[in-house]
């Protein structure tokens, strides 16, 4: 299913979301769904891998049978195998006797990393180190792979840059909300509302951790500076652009973004963007002309960031689950 098909749906074709009509509007969509729509915990099964450059990845595995697919999460910023998105996928999955697995990014397990550097949203090494791992466990089972936001910049960015080798590690792939243009994202977030409730909440823990490496690594990171922060611009200038090789914030932004590598994907993906996520301005979403054919979009007028709440009130978050596990099937 091609995004210029959505207006002229089959039965058989995945039906496009469409928010309740007691929770309108992109803001009220993510925030609500954020802290009052609950989801069972699950039981994880823990497993850390130590890499060579002396560091570590966490891995929340949800088992189940053996010789089944494999399902990997990748999260977003500061998200975790704790995440309701995370949950509830991972709770679908073993519902269909598929393993799942919640990959942590550096720092995002509940423990911090050993080494200055951190995570970003253009972390291809950690996308492919993990990937490898995963595939490492079940050679011989079909892997399928979603990013959720920040996860989800990284995996299709990943996915564009190894074009024809990715099938070698994932069968299908999927991105979620996925702040596709960064340059634009971190602008949005940088202003107004954004600014006062999703950046405030996401710097309250970003600059924790950034304060303890500094800590840990006198010289390398101005932390005064850094607790001064207000924006992602200057977080990510003093930060994440700092240690992971870039000159600031704006190079980082447009050097990491997925958008550019769209063209490029060959692994079966969709890439589904609500056209009202605060995060991400509706008019840098791509065009079907602006991506590969194994590409499909999905973007429909509401579903806010990482949301997309159904049902009744007070709502479930059971739809976007259940379009990822009808995309991995090979359901549209």
């Amino acid at each position: 299913m091609r995004f210029a098909k959505l207006g002229a749906m089959h039965p058989s074709e995945p039906s496009v979301y469409r928010a309740p009509a007691w929770l309108p509007g992109g803001h009220l969509q993510t925030i609500y769904t954020s802290l009052f729509i609950g989801v069972p915990p699950v039981a994880y099964r823990r497993e850390r891998l130590e890499l060579a450059d002396g560091d570590f990845l966490d891995f929340d595995w949800a088992d189940g049978a053996a010789g089944s697919p494999v399902v990997v999460l990748f999260h977003g910023l500061e998200g975790s195998a704790d995440s309701p998105y995370a949950r509830d996928l991972m709770t679908h999955a073993r519902a269909r006797g598929w393993h799942g697995v919640v990959a942590h990014f550096r720092g995002c397990s509940g423990e911090d990393n050993r080494l200055p550097r951190a995570y970003f949203a253009g972390d291809s090494a950690d996308i492919e180190r993990i990937l490898r791992h995963v595939k490492s466990q079940h050679p011989d089972a079909p892997v399928y792979t979603v990013g959720v936001s920040l996860g989800g910049n990284a995996l299709l960015k990943w996915l564009g840059e190894q074009g024809e080798a990715a099938r070698g590690l994932v069968e299908r792939a999927a991105g979620v909300s996925a702040p596709l243009d960064l340059t634009a994202a971190g602008h949005a977030l940088d202003r107004g509302f954004n600014r006062r409730v999703y950046t405030a909440r996401f710097l309250l823990t970003l600059k924790a951790k950034a304060l303890r490496k500094a800590a840990r690594f006198p010289g390398v990171l101005d932390a005064d500076a850094i607790a001064a922060a207000t924006t992602f611009r200057e977080f990510d200038t003093l930060f994440t652009a700092l240690l992971h090789g870039f000159r600031d914030a704006e190079d980082y932004w447009f050097k990491v973004s997925s958008k550019p590598w769209l063209k490029s994907i060959t692994v079966p993906t969709l890439v589904i963007n609500a056209r009202n996520d605060p995060f991400l301005p509706a008019w840098t979403l791509p065009t079907p002309d602006e991506v590969a054919s194994a590409v499909t979009l999905e973007q429909p007028a509401s579903g806010g960031h990482v949301a997309f709440p159904s049902g009744p009130f007070p709502g479930n978050l059971g739809w976007l689950p259940r379009r990822l596990m009808q995309h991995f099937s090979g359901h549209g």
